[in-house]
């Protein structure tokens, strides 16, 4: 049988690695469907699971040579699996839940990955020394801060019910996805910059690299999502066939996401956006049979991708050639190891605790909804604690070419990323429904905030944009009126604004039902 197996694979090189991993990766799915109701696993740890099983017998197979069955590329990554997935987290956002917690989200998104690779940097920079781990250089310790502060959130919000919790669902989704996209746009600047003097100038640059990237991706997926509604609702590809509407979402889509990696700007930004553009307008244009199918087209590319690059982790983990390249003891490993996981726990309480204190003295207001309790606290920042597929991607990118390395220093980096997203993945994702559960009873929703969430306080309807028809005099009313809410409640305010320039200006352009207007 063996012998068969190895003729067959040596006539058809390429098609029987394909075929045998796709199989593995439908058993993975039905397995997955079996284990739903399971209060331990989840998808991703399944799909890990499941993954290192194949690659035990493949291993074994092959005499111990090799538990691969197609070789990991960063490209295979970036340009084919990572795009489906931060398109559907933007295309099925919670746009009102997302933007109303925006500054939030920000917080912990961007100014918490920087507060995080600062710590991991430093903290990994001052002990590996110490244990014995030489050969990095600086540019690869800030990598390594980057590298180890993209979280993967997917544990969490599998157990999270955005009815019961529609705040907390919010933060974490929202902060997982801008989370990974501020990772890769900081990795890519560190790229960038002169780490040989590496001084005030070079700290300002990198942030003035940070704000170019992060500001000219967003544009791009603003523009390209407005662009796709344009068309979708001038062109009206519906009326000869359905299919035509599906294919350019999903080619603009991909066709955002390539043209800002070939510019250099971050194409998860780009895409994300361009996601909730799509949805908020394009998705209007369609017809009502298109309307479903796109959703749940998207839905299955992203869920196929995640279990592709998670059942491939679980095959990477035992990879004889990186475990015997890295020449570094036992006791070694394991303490480079234990120090990322300890500098993960620290870095990532450094930024929740404080920015969640001050997150509440911004929405401190007698009419907001309840503040970011202790207990929202601790699973914000649990939730965080995951390491997933952007940390593989961008450790590959950084210490393999093209999936292989030679160098003992980067092969032990491979395995150090490897082992912590295995143990984060699979101990912390085992613990996180039972600690959900305890912190978050079931029968405990969190309906005061969607109800608030939906009648904001004091609303106004009385003050509209200025207009020019209206006298100069009223106009510094109304002006002086939109800025005393705005320093009393500047998101609400924002969000306020928006939907009336949203409905009377961008919608009857781009597609979209006009809200109806909120209740006093």
């Amino acid at each position: 049988m063996f012998e068969f197996v190895r003729n067959l694979a040596h006539e058809h090189e390429q098609v029987v690695p394909i075929s045998v991993f796709v199989a593995i990766l439908c058993l993975c799915l039905v397995i997955g469907h079996l284990l739903e109701e399971n209060r331990w696993v989840n998808e991703s740890i399944t799909a890990i699971l499941i993954g290192g099983i194949a690659g035990t017998v493949i291993l074994f197979l092959n005499k111990g040579k090799s538990s691969h069955i197609l070789r990991f590329s960063e490209e295979l990554f970036f340009i084919y699996l990572l795009p489906p997935i931060i398109f559907n987290a933007g295309f099925q956002v919670k746009k009102k839940q997302f933007f109303q917690n925006f500054i939030t989200i920000m917080l912990f998104g961007v100014i918490g990955v920087f507060i995080s690779t600062s710590i991991i940097t430093a903290g990994s920079w001052w002990l590996f020394p110490k244990l014995g781990f030489f050969g990095l250089t600086a540019r690869e310790y800030l990598a390594v801060g980057t590298i180890f502060s993209s979280t993967d959130t997917v544990c969490t919000l599998q157990v999270l019910h955005q009815d019961e919790n529609p705040l907390l669902y919010s933060l974490v989704f929202g902060e997982g996805v801008v989370n990974d996209a501020t990772s890769v746009v900081l990795f890519n600047a560190i790229q960038k910059i002169d780490v040989s003097r590496i001084n005030s100038r070079t700290s300002f640059q990198l942030i003035g690299d940070f704000i170019y990237l992060f500001s000219t991706s967003t544009a791009l997926g603003v523009t390209f999502g407005l662009v796709t509604a344009y068309s979708l609702k001038t062109l009206y590809f519906g009326r000869h066939s359905t299919v035509r509407e599906l294919a350019i979402m999903v080619l603009m889509a991909y066709l955002s996401y390539m043209l800002a990696e070939l510019l250099d700007l971050s194409g998860i930004l780009t895409v994300f956006f361009c996601g909730i553009l799509m949805s908020h307008y394009a998705w209007y244009n369609v017809t009502e049979s298109s309307r479903i199918t796109t959703r749940h087209i998207f839905a299955m590319m992203s869920f196929v991708a995640e279990t592709f690059i998670f059942l491939y982790v679980g095959m990477d983990a035992l990879d004889m050639e990186k475990w015997k390249m890295t020449r570094l003891s036992v006791g070694t490993l394991m303490a480079s190891f234990g120090t990322l996981v300890f500098l993960i726990l620290v870095g990532r309480a450094a930024f929740v605790f404080p920015l969640s204190a001050f997150s509440n003295c911004l929405n401190k207001h007698p009419d907001r909804s309840k503040p970011l309790t202790f207990r929202h606290q601790v699973v914000i920042w649990w939730a965080g604690l995951m390491r997933g597929a952007v940390s593989i991607a961008l450790a590959f990118k950084q210490f393999t070419f093209s999936g292989v390395t030679w160098d003992p220093v980067n092969a032990a980096m491979i395995t150090n990323t490897i082992i912590v997203v295995l143990f984060t993945t699979l101990v912390l994702g085992f613990l996180t429904k039972p600690l959900i559960l305890c912190l978050l009873p079931q029968h405990v929703t969190d309906t005061s905030d969607e109800a608030q969430g939906s009648k904001s306080p004091k609303e106004d309807i009385t003050l509209p944009l200025l207009s020019f028809e209206g006298s100069a005099s009223t106009n510094i009313l109304r002006a002086k009126d939109s800025l005393s809410m705005l320093i009393e409640r500047p998101v609400y305010t924002v969000h306020f604004y928006w939907r009336k320039f949203d409905d009377r200006y961008m919608r009857p352009i781009f597609g979209g039902p006009i809200s109806s207007p909120p209740e006093c």
